[in-house]
């Protein structure tokens, strides 16, 4: 594949050409997502200083000594909520864990909500002092700009452009804080940052991808390299909504390889944020998704509570 087709594959989007041709800018996301399961966002319209005061609080949390770091380890926990310590996730079906350690924020729900015993409180952090507030803000603009993106996915998918609306009002979606660290000395043989796998949830919204790793397996089977330009959110398909469109839109494997090695002394940081369905929500495969040559895969439904469970157990958190 040259350099040029793959380009071309991952054209960046503007999210003001939705609001100036929504119709437009829905076929051009979906296709991007049929293609590859990813769409590059520009203009999204996230506050730089919201982002800019998170990833300041990440980096300063991940240098704290290691045992204070596990101090907001939750075992048993599921890597839901809190620190998740370096080496314990790894990629379904994998013999070697990735080389990373990150932390979970999660929806703040009222006291005695419906939901309330599906989602964790999220934990404290006493230093740095203003991370439980720079986090949660970037939790709730990437929650938003993520509802934005659901509706013209909704168009592309023949759906009212509010479908998703419900489906995700009070969804269990998780903001991750990742860092790799720097390689210092090679990793372990068969190791890499984050095994190649897919996503659990309905979209992830990726920021801080500007340094190289990223990687997407195309149809044909090649590693195509994420590089986006700086400030622009990388976003993909999860494994619920592949499942709940009947594999229209696909949740494509991808991973996150080591450095090259002028580049192995340097940390790698990111924040993804999986946005989920609600934990009673039904993921039964959509009607505009059936038809000829495309027979119902998924036959019996699964709650999205069901379905997560099964893969956190899947990638050894549960």
């Amino acid at each position: 594949m040259s350099a040029m087709a793959v380009g071309e594959r991952l054209a960046p989007l503007s999210m003001q050409r939705a609001e100036r041709d929504f119709a437009g800018f829905a076929d051009a996301l979906g296709a991007s997502f049929r293609d590859t399961g990813f769409a590059i966002i520009t203009d999204h319209g996230l506050d730089e200083a919201v982002i800019a005061d998170a990833l300041a609080a990440t980096k300063a949390f991940f240098a704290l000594p290691e045992a204070d770091k596990r101090r907001y380890h939750v075992p048993g926990g599921g890597g839901q909520r809190g620190y998740t310590p370096f080496g314990v996730e790894a990629a379904k079906g994998a013999a070697a864990s990735d080389l990373k350690e990150f932390w979970h924020v999660g929806r703040r729900l009222p006291h005695g909500h419906p939901l309330e015993t599906y989602m964790p409180a999220n934990i404290a952090v006493d230093h740095p002092a203003d991370f439980d507030a720079a986090t949660y803000n970037l939790f709730e603009a990437m929650d938003r700009l993520g509802l934005q993106l659901l509706r013209a996915i909704a168009a592309h998918l023949g759906l009212a452009f509010d479908y998703f609306d419900a489906a995700c009002r009070d969804g269990n979606s998780i903001l991750r804080l990742l860092h790799y660290p720097a390689q210092q000395t090679p990793p372990p043989p068969g190791s890499v940052r984050a095994g190649a796998h897919e996503d659990i949830n309905v979209i992830t919204l990726l920021l801080g991808a500007e340094e190289a790793g990223l990687q997407v397996r195309t149809k044909d089977g090649d590693w195509l390299d994420i590089n986006p330009e700086k400030g622009a959110a990388v976003v993909n398909i999860g494994d619920m909504l592949q499942r709940l469109c009947n594999h229209a839109l696909p949740s494509t494997t991808h991973r996150v390889v080591n450095p090259a090695a002028d580049r192995a002394g340097f940390a790698r940081y990111s924040m993804p944020f999986f946005l989920h369905f609600r934990p009673d929500f039904v993921i039964k495969t959509l009607p505009t998704c059936l038809g000829p040559g495309a027979p119902d895969l998924y036959s019996t439904p699964i709650t999205a509570q069901e379905f997560l469970d099964e893969r956190l157990r899947e990638i050894r958190l549960k």
